[in-house]
């Protein structure tokens, strides 16, 4: 019987590009309600699984399932029930915030007042009201995200994958999309990389810690300082991501409560 509230399941993933091997034999899962951190030096690969869990990039073997469904298989089902904001935000510049919403929603198959509902929502709930009539191409980078953010909401989708979303933006940008993230309704996943580790330890309920193309960790921040015996934080990611590539965890599956 499926497992409703596992949303994410990858088992033994693998991508080639012709000169490296970007990802390894990556195996975790995430269920529904979970904030869930993906760290790694760069080059690690977590921009790489991103895209393949929402099904832009083909995995080269393994198996990946976004709410049960197949991102491979059943890609047009898979994406339905994600949200994907990339690092580099893709808008229309030359379109008002409220149209390029609008024009996203109807893609999506909304129409008439619940296209109108939704849109009020969102707008709201990424703080767009007062610049909903603003041109895209005059806003600040931490508008943009909030823009793009507001987009990938609009379908209510189940998973929310999230690629460096603080990245470029100043203190009072980031507090505000870091506010965003600890508001969203529970009954949706949110994966987010970021090198930003103090707010990983703020905003996750666990983290995925890629190293060369391995999963090198999987477990709460709490339980990763405990099992290296670190300092602190950015002590444990430091030791797991500094040695040569080694596999704690590499199913990515919980051990105990």
């Amino acid at each position: 019987m499926a497992d409703a509230d596992l949303l994410i399941d990858v088992d033994n993933l693998t991508r080639r590009f012709p000169r490296c091997e970007a990802l390894g034999g990556v195996s975790f899962q995430i269920r529904r309600g979970e904030v869930a951190g993906l760290l790694g030096p760069n080059g690690s690969g977590k921009t790489t699984t991103l895209r393949i869990l929402a099904g832009y990039l083909a995995p080269t073997s393994g198996r990946v399932e976004v709410a049960g469904h197949d991102v491979t298989a059943e890609s047009r089902e898979a994406r339905r029930r994600i949200g994907y904001l990339p690092e580099s935000v893709p808008l229309y510049p030359e379109m008002r915030i409220d149209e390029y919403l609008a024009f996203r929603g109807r893609i999506r198959g909304l129409r008439g007042p619940r296209l109108a509902a939704r849109l009020r929502e969102v707008i709201e709930q990424c703080g767009l009201g007062d610049c909903s009539r603003r041109v895209i191409g005059t806003l600040s980078r931490g508008y943009r995200q909030r823009t793009g953010l507001a987009d990938c909401l609009l379908h209510r989708p189940d998973v929310l994958l999230l690629d460096e979303p603080l990245a470029g933006l100043d203190p009072a940008q980031a507090h505000a999309i870091r506010q965003l993230l600890n508001e969203w309704d529970r009954s949706r996943t949110v994966v987010f990389s970021t090198h930003v580790l103090s707010e990983v330890e703020h905003l996750c309920h666990r983290v995925l810690i890629l190293n060369a193309g391995r999963l090198a960790a999987a477990d709460s921040p709490e339980r990763l300082v405990h099992a290296q015996s670190a300092t602190g934080f950015e002590d444990a990611f430091l030791r797991l991501t500094t040695l040569p590539p080694r596999v704690q965890n590499p199913d990515g599956r919980r051990r105990g409560p």
